[in-house]
């Protein structure tokens, strides 16, 4: 049954990764040719340690909150802010290295999780794919939606790179 049918049946293996020293210029690059929107961030042992995606990379205006300051009856008043929400946000846009702009603690599934694990964790946590993991945490492949899409479609999954 499809439900119980192991991640590593549809899971990609040819997965775009990155390391957190790499530039944030090169990752982008790479991540244009292959035509994907993320992937995972690896130590030296192959562990992700985090996820890259287009979404970390794109420095939007709105992106970075600083502090309203409001002029009231002479004296200058901060509206309640943050101060750690405004060095994030500062670091996610100035940041010079994958590590620097990356989402920390990655949400990853064992390769005999099964399509239905897979899928709920993404349904929960709002994802679009999930790095899959041995049981020391090292990379392995990535599961998509669409790979999950695909096989519940066709019944059968082909990990054609739904990175």
């Amino acid at each position: 049954m499809l439900r119980d049918m192991p991640v590593s049946d549809v899971m990609t293996t040819d997965v775009v990764s990155f390391t957190p020293s790499e530039n944030v210029q090169t990752a982008m690059q790479r991540l244009v040719e292959r035509n994907v929107d993320a992937g995972p961030v690896l130590d030296d042992a192959g562990r992700v340690v985090g996820m890259l995606s287009t979404g970390d990379l794109i420095v939007e205006e709105a992106r970075v909150h600083f502090p309203t300051v409001v002029n009231f009856l002479g004296v200058n008043v901060t509206v309640p802010f943050s101060e750690r929400k405004l060095d994030e946000s500062l670091e996610k846009a100035l940041g010079a290295t994958v590590g620097e702009v990356m989402s920390n603690k990655p949400k990853t599934v064992a390769s005999d999780d099964t399509i239905e694990d897979a899928a709920t964790l993404m349904h929960d946590q709002d994802l679009s794919r999930l790095p899959v993991v041995d049981g020391d945490g090292r990379l392995t492949g990535i599961i998509a939606r669409g790979d999950i899409v695909r096989a519940i479609v066709t019944g059968v999954g082909d990990g054609d790179g739904g990175q």
